[in-house]
């Protein structure tokens, strides 16, 4: 398990990706991409939208309350745990297990957040990452060498447990 210490978790409040007022500004950026997300609200409108995407990570919560918005379930169901605050090993796995047999859901007990970033880790280059910014929009990130290369150096603030 990695955690994320205290000390680093400002590096993870700006958005890792443009930011968008809501789904529909973004969906331009999605087109002709396979598009993977995280969070309940963000695949929730993507799919109201007409998109489905190829995985979706979701944790029945938002802003850590329960999700009034179901977010459909995509394909098979991968369940796994994951404590707020940490990158499980369970969770790189059932990324990498998706990425490979999409499309998949990736159904978290504990939290979600945080799954970006093993995400664009795995993802092939030229899809696209969505997830939610509390209060905010959503954030869309390509994924291309420069994503994958911030991913590393984000993923470097965990402490292996």
């Amino acid at each position: 398990m990695f955690s994320l210490p205290e000390n680093s978790r400002h590096f993870f409040k700006t958005p890792f990706g443009n930011l968008f007022r809501n789904i529909s500004e973004a969906v331009p950026v999605l087109s002709g991409r396979t598009v993977y997300t995280v969070g309940d609200v963000v695949t929730h409108n993507l799919v109201k939208a007409g998109i489905s995407p190829s995985i979706a990570i979701v944790d029945g919560l938002t802003m850590r309350s329960p999700c009034r918005k179901d977010a459909p379930l995509i394909g098979r169901r991968i369940r796994i745990t994951n404590p707020a605050g940490t990158i499980t090993d369970e969770l790189i796995d059932a990324i990498r297990e998706a990425v490979a047999h999409p499309p998949a859901t990736i159904d978290v007990i504990g939290e979600e957040d945080l799954a970006v970033i093993p995400l664009v880790l795995e993802a092939p280059t030229d899809s696209v990452v969505i997830y939610g910014q509390p209060k905010e929009g959503v954030v869309v990130r390509i994924v291309d060498a420069g994503a994958k290369e911030k991913a590393r150096e984000l993923f470097a603030c965990f402490i292996k447990s």
